[in-house]
């Protein structure tokens, strides 16, 4: 096996396929990328049994086709530490790859591709193709609301159902839910398809997604699901759960709507945190007509006081939140406005844009 490639062509991919490997490893395959050439397509693939990334990168040349496993870490430290505009040789012969660059010559230790599992794809897969950009923005707007590491397991994930002419995706940690919903056009034979994606898969796609305008091509089955682009495949597991039914915990009688500038909340709420409790972090929300009063203490008697003028106009109101999760909120939207729609002082507030966002956010009280 032997082949010649741009550094800089080379290096993105690997980062983006040498960021899933784990570094303690059950399997010593595993601690590896699996490096494969078939004519001028080079493919690099890196997995944790949980997710496959899988980067490609055409060549000009054609090089001698072959597949061998090298040490991911320092395979990447090695082209990391090239200069820009250096071209790679990469030769394995004799159970070793060699890698040359100039003066420079790195030997490897390696391992047989066959020792590299393989994620495989199941029946009963539903497909269908979209923008980059649309996927990628259903996780900005939403994953911050996944649990980090919680028993429940299946919260932390993120939830993706499929309808007919739309794509929503729902995380929730049991004290706030994000939820958006993209116009996607997929062709659903039956009912509404659930998915529960991990934590880590989340996280690596939303790496992958760099080209907005370019599409993207995703594949759901029943344990796995996949997503494929021009320069890469990403594969993760799925979460083997229920996610809760999230229409219940939607607050639907809210009477009281508050309407105020984003960026004057985001900045007030910003500003209280920093006096709130460190454990729990809660601030006191009190309304009354055309302001709010953000008040948050702690247990060395410290105070913080904002007032922000917002439209308001019904009975005064005092309810208590988690600081974080507000703030959480006012960073992901965009709009100018944010409207926060209460019942009663023991109630969650739905926090969405007043000009029909596809985003909407709940954010459970607090008693303080």
């Amino acid at each position: 096996m032997k082949f010649s490639v741009a550094r800089d062509a080379l290096l993105r991919p690997l980062q983006l396929v040498a960021g899933v490997v784990e570094k303690r490893q059950t399997l010593p395959a595993l601690a590896n990328v699996l490096v494969v050439l078939e004519g001028t397509q080079l493919s690099l693939t890196g997995t944790d049994l949980e997710v496959e990334i899988i980067g490609r990168v055409n060549l000009g040349a054609p090089g001698v086709d072959g597949e061998i496993t090298v040490p991911a870490k320092k395979f990447l430290d090695i082209c990391r530490s090239l200069s820009d505009g250096s071209i790679i040789e990469f030769i394995y012969a004799d159970q070793k790859v060699t890698v040359k660059s100039g003066r420079s010559r790195f030997t490897l230790s390696t391992l047989p591709a066959s020792e590299f599992p393989a994620i495989e794809l199941g029946d009963n897969d539903l497909s269908f193709r979209c923008e980059q950009g649309e996927i990628k923005r259903l996780i900005e707007r939403t994953s911050f609301a996944m649990a980090q590491q919680d028993v429940r397991y299946y919260l932390n994930g993120m939830l993706w159902e499929l309808h007919e002419d739309s794509l929503r995706v729902v995380a929730t940690d049991g004290h706030r839910l994000a939820m958006c919903t993209r116009p996607v056009n997929i062709a659903l034979s039956g009912d509404v398809k659930q998915a529960i994606l991990p934590r880590k898969g989340v996280i690596e796609l939303a790496r992958l997604l760099s080209e907005p305008e370019k599409s993207v091509e995703v594949i759901v089955g029943n344990n796995h699901i996949r997503a494929v682009t021009e320069s890469f495949i990403f594969t993760s597991k799925l979460v083997d759960g229920k996610f809760p039914d999230y229409e219940r915990v939607l607050p639907r009688n809210g009477d009281k709507i508050v309407i105020g500038n984003r960026e004057e909340l985001r900045q007030a709420f910003a500003r209280t945190s920093i006096l709130s409790n460190e454990k729990y972090r809660g601030v006191r929300f009190v309304l009354t007509d055309g302001l709010v009063t953000i008040t948050a203490n702690n247990p060395e008697q410290e105070e913080a006081e904002e007032q922000v003028a917002v439209d308001y106009h019904g009975s005064p109101i005092e309810v208590g939140f988690n600081v974080s999760y507000l703030q959480d909120v006012a960073n992901v939207i965009s709009s100018e406005l944010l409207r926060i729609t209460l019942a009663d002082s023991n109630s969650s507030a739905l926090i969405e844009e007043p000009d029909n966002g596809d985003s909407l956010y709940v954010v459970m009280p607090m008693r303080l």
